[in-house]
């Protein structure tokens, strides 16, 4: 696949995003947005069953012997980039990326039923490791296992507030290892974190004696979860890509209707050039996320170069968009009851999560021999 194939999405792939597109303008409203934070269900539980059940959206790259659709990472980050759109509230970055990438990495006889579960959205899972964890980060070992028995605490885990299911990644005696642990057992406690973004909560998951099946251990299980991060990484970036797209979008609508001085307000030259810089910059990031996701899909060689790349741009890319739709909607962009401040929420946060975009740029520096 030449690159500007990379960049390009197919015919099936516009197909998606339009079906997908269509469900959460029809599902996903501001006024049910800001109503669900209030509440103690973080995620659409409707919204989940339709993506899952009906679309296959969890079950695009799992393989069809295990009910999936045998697609790729790509049409994944087709999903993510629609879901980052409208600030989704659901678990399908952890079930359907992480738990999911861990899962087709470890590719043993324990693991096929829970991916199969996933994909056709019987049960919802995330891999128990921090948020901010980064490729090529240490092998997590907060958590430790004596036989199947797992002590100690993952803290700051995506999507594990509702989670049926936790893949663990777990130090032991043996070295590394990869459990699978149901959620519904007295020896796992949650714990809510204060997280800056109310649309995906974190969650601290202690252990204190809980039985887990392993899935995986030594290498195979250092790879497993190092296979995870960098896909979430990779493909966070499509989701970066919808935040800005859909702030630019709704900034410049919003622009064309307010008027200031009997002119409205988008046909001052102030606002014009700092959108006009900002859809360059999205451009710039629809380039580096697909190509992302296309060398995610296909095991390329430059996955990590354009993992790094993906993230030092689209992280703050997103930053910036959601602060220019905060601040050219004037008072209405500061207030609760407006959408941006829940894109900006979700920006920051992502920027935060699988390494920082200055932690991108040294892991890039170190991937192409650029002196210190």
């Amino acid at each position: 696949m030449s690159v500007i194939e990379h960049l390009v999405h197919t015919e099936d792939e516009n197909q998606l995003r339009s079906g997908i597109r269509d469900l959460l303008t029809e599902r996903v409203t501001l006024a049910a947005l800001l109503a669900r934070i209030e509440t103690d269900e973080p995620y659409d539980p409707k919204l989940w069953r339709v993506l899952t059940e009906q679309i296959g959206a969890a079950g695009l790259a799992v393989a069809e012997e295990h009910g999936g659709s045998g697609a790729t990472w790509r049409e994944t980050a087709v999903v993510l980039e629609e879901l980052g759109r409208t600030v989704a509230p659901t678990p399908f970055l952890g079930s359907a990326v992480l738990a999911t990438a861990a899962l087709r990495a470890v590719d043993t006889v324990d693991a096929g039923p829970l991916l199969t579960d996933l994909a056709g959205g019987r049960r919802s899972a995330t891999l128990a490791v921090s948020f901010a964890t980064a490729p090529g980060a240490r092998f997590p070992d907060g958590v430790r296992a004596d036989g199947d028995s797992l002590t100690g605490t993952a803290t700051s885990v995506v999507d594990a507030g509702t989670a049926d299911v936790l893949v663990v990644a777990v130090g032991s005696a043996e070295g590394p290892a990869l459990y699978a642990v149901d959620t519904d057992q007295v020896g796992v406690h949650r714990r809510p974190v204060v997280s800056l973004d109310l649309t995906r909560p974190l969650t601290d998951v202690v252990f204190t004696g809980a039985t887990g099946v392993p899935l995986a251990r030594g290498e195979r299980a250092e790879a497993a979860v190092a296979t995870a991060i960098g896909t979430g990484a990779a493909l966070l970036a499509s989701e970066q890509l919808g935040i800005a797209e859909f702030c630019l979008e709704s900034t410049v609508a919003y622009l064309k209707t307010r008027n200031q001085f009997g002119r409205p307000v988008g046909s001052f030259q102030g606002p014009k050039h700092r959108l006009a810089a900002l859809w360059v910059s999205i451009t710039q990031a629809r380039a580096v996320a697909r190509y992302a996701a296309a060398c995610v899909a296909a095991d390329d060689p430059d996955t990590p170069v354009a993992v790094a790349v993906a993230q030092a741009h689209c992280s703050e890319i997103a930053v910036r968009a959601a602060e220019e739709c905060v601040q050219l909607h004037g008072g209405i962009g500061f207030t609760w009851e407006h959408h941006p401040h829940l894109y900006l929420k979700r920006a920051k946060a992502d920027a935060l999560a699988f390494g920082t975009p200055d932690r991108h740029r040294a892991t890039l520096a170190h991937l192409v021999d650029l002196p210190a």
